[in-house]
């Protein structure tokens, strides 16, 4: 319990400063993923929004299908990754605040 107002102002305020670090954290997140053929790499933000995508001379050698199937399962997998490293960031805030 706050005893004094000074004392809630300063509980707000650590507040404000753990979200804009939370904030930070998230807005930092960049994950790349190859593809097991080293032929596709994806590169996605913590929105799992993609942020880069690069082929090796490797694609030539995928038929189109092959090739959808390779950037589509690579991009899922990044953006996997994406969140849970989004999912562990609020994890942890969470259970500081619980604290």
């Amino acid at each position: 319990m706050v005893e004094t107002m000074d004392e809630l102002i300063a509980r707000v305020q650590q507040q404000v400063y753990r979200l804009t670090d939370l904030q930070e954290a998230m807005g930092a997140i960049v994950v790349g993923e190859t593809s097991p053929d080293g032929s596709v790499t994806v590169e996605v933000d913590g929105n799992a929004a993609p942020v880069g995508l690069h082929f090796t001379a490797g694609i030539n050698k995928l038929s189109p299908s092959e090739f959808e199937k390779t950037l589509v399962e690579t991009a899922r997998a990044a953006a996997a990754r994406a969140m849970a490293e989004k999912a562990t960031l609020i994890d942890t805030f969470n259970s500081e605040s619980t604290r």
